[in-house]
């Protein structure tokens, strides 16, 4: 682990060194001026500084990440961009350090417990072999016993009469849910009901005291049991706070919440209507699922240690160059934590995440550079958030808290874990199509000669799993940017490589600067990803939400 002693001088070292629209215009420079070329040297040398061990994982409130700040923002001051709400440039560095109030809860994993009651194999069951349980912001000792009641996905959708609680009495219970939303809504509703946020609010509003999760068919494929509980109760849940020290997003009435491991959840089961075997068949068909009380009880304590903490997001603006238009932002974000230290895999315990995000940020930084070179029409904020990996809190923050300069947001394009593991065929633009932001980014791809992609795992709803969603949430359209799954090389099979990082490396150690990273792909992302946010940003017209979108509905703005 970094020694706190040495970040200062870490810290010193790399700051000496260092209306719809029919179709959008083919992104023209704001005074005509190409866009410079994005070299591969400066790509890589951006990743290789974020992803050393020096960094230890760039964990939020850790010394790494704030290292990992301030080498951000010595770039975005050498570049020439404005340090966002109104600081002074003389600040150096620091004038582009926005601090995001953090509340941090850190499991005490020896205090904590989960007992079946009235179940075979009841007693009390083993912390990451049988389940995971997460620490509680709302107190620093909290228990609950409870009856179970299984509620399906715990999903209240009323545009689709869908209400997984009605005629079903869950005060003062545990609800038992499987995650995400059902499989038989269309895209948009499952990926908005699929949010963890929302789930929590619907159940605390019917009077549940605990939640208790159980793995889909789809999550036990996709994801091993250890995956999920490997670093559990290592690494803390975080929230932003608001100026009263409350905890944004929480629901305190939830007083704890755990998932089960797979071999223990049909214990759950045993004394029910239905068997969770058939549960988990009906599941993975989009059947409708039957709701019952299970007839057993829970009992879930968490001790944990509360701390108020902060940690950067490092924001900087391009302003724009037309007068009319120059209040206007668009977003550009990437996340720039990671997991920090964690538990050992194959003796390695630093999670560098090399493609997630150093990767991201590296692109951040030289599309910054790209775009004060040629100018824009629009202004354009460019933010390294903090803590992603918690909960996009950092992009949350500044989505709920623009800088003064920000009379409106118009677009959030994301950067997150673009994986260039071989020749880049196409680009995938993750929730493009709810706007015109798709017609975007068909224009930026085209002209590198790159198709754009469909989303090819719409499962994963990954729309709503990144930090352009925090700004969707503000009703600003959005999209998650990423390279596609297809290579260009014929003897390539690119979708296999994307499974193959998400399963080996995902989240891991490994996600080191062993990765292979084929650099002229990620030269001619980089290139579309600037003539995106050029398109954007010198656009007659600012993207629109598609007439009557899910989205859009959901997230009007005041």
């Amino acid at each position: 682990m970094l020694r706190r002693d040495l970040a200062p001088l870490a810290a010193a070292l790399l700051l000496s060194a260092c209306a719809l629209l029919d179709r959008p215009a083919a992104e023209p420079a704001a005074g005509a001026t190409p866009l410079p070329p994005i070299p591969a040297h400066a790509l890589q040398a951006h990743y290789r500084f974020l992803a050393d061990d020096l960094l230890a994982g760039r964990m939020s409130g850790e010394p790494g990440h704030e290292i990992a700040a301030r080498y951000v923002a010595s770039q975005f001051r050498q570049i020439g961009l404005t340090p966002a709400g109104g600081a002074d440039p003389e600040q150096g560095e620091d004038a582009y350090l926005r601090p995001v109030p953090l509340l941090a809860g850190q499991l005490d994993i020896a205090a904590s417990q989960l007992v079946l009651h009235g179940v075979p194999g009841g007693d009390t069951l083993r912390f990451r072999d049988d389940y995971v349980v997460y620490a509680n912001l709302g107190g620093a000792q909290r228990q609950v016993r409870a009856p179970l009641v299984f509620a399906g996905h715990g999903v209240v959708a009323p545009s689709l009469g869908h209400d997984d609680y009605a005629g079903l009495d869950v005060a003062g219970k545990i609800v038992v849910t499987f995650p995400r939303a059902p499989k038989s809504f269309p895209a948009d509703e499952r990926a908005f009901y699929s949010s963890g946020r929302r789930k929590a609010r619907e159940a605390a509003a019917r009077g549940a005291v605990g939640m208790l999760s159980i793995r889909s068919d789809y999550a036990r494929k996709r994801y091993a049991w250890a995956d999920t509980a490997r670093n559990a109760g290592t690494q803390p849940t975080m929230r932003w706070t608001d100026a009263a020290g409350q905890p944004a997003d929480y629901t305190p009435q939830i007083r704890a919440s755990a998932t089960l491991a797979d071999h223990v959840a049909p214990r759950l089961f045993v004394d029910a209507p239905t068997d969770l075997e058939t549960l988990l068949a009906a599941e993975a068909a989009g059947e409708p699922l039957p709701r019952f009380p299970l007839g057993v009880e829970a009992s879930i304590r968490t001790q944990t240690t509360l701390s108020a903490l902060r940690s950067p997001n490092v924001v900087a603006r391009l302003p724009g160059q037309d007068p009319a238009l120059a209040g206007e932002h668009m977003v550009l974000v990437a996340h720039l934590d990671h997991l920090g230290i964690g538990a050992p895999v194959d003796g390695d315990a630093i999670y560098n995440g090399a493609y997630d995000n150093a990767m991201g940020i590296a692109l951040l930084i030289e599309t910054a550079r790209a775009l004060a070179a040629s100018g824009t029409r629009r202004s354009v904020l460019f933010a390294a958030v903090t803590a992603e990996e918690r909960g996009l809190l950092g992009s949350h923050y500044l989505a709920r808290n623009p800088p003064a300069e920000v009379e409106r947001m118009v677009a959030a394009i994301t950067l997150d874990m673009p994986l260039l593991l071989f020749p880049m065929r196409e680009v995938i633009g993750f929730g493009a199509e709810h706007s015109n932001l798709d017609e975007f980014v068909r224009a930026a791809a085209a002209a590198e000669d790159i198709a754009l992609a469909p989303d090819p795992m719409p499962d994963e709803v990954l729309f709503i799993r990144s930090d352009h969603y925090s700004f969707v949430r503000e009703g600003v359209p959005g999209l998650f940017f990423f390279p596609g799954f297809a290579s260009a090389d014929p003897d390539v099979d690119g979708e296999a490589q994307v499974y193959g990082h998400l399963a080996t490396h995902y989240h891991k150690p490994s996600d080191d600067l062993s990765r292979p990273v084929h650099w002229p792909s990620a030269e001619r992302f980089a290139r579309i990803n600037a003539r995106l946010a050029r398109g954007i940003a010198n656009s007659e017209q600012p993207p629109q939400w598609v007439p009557g979108n899910f989205f859009a509905a959901q997230f009007v703005r005041d």
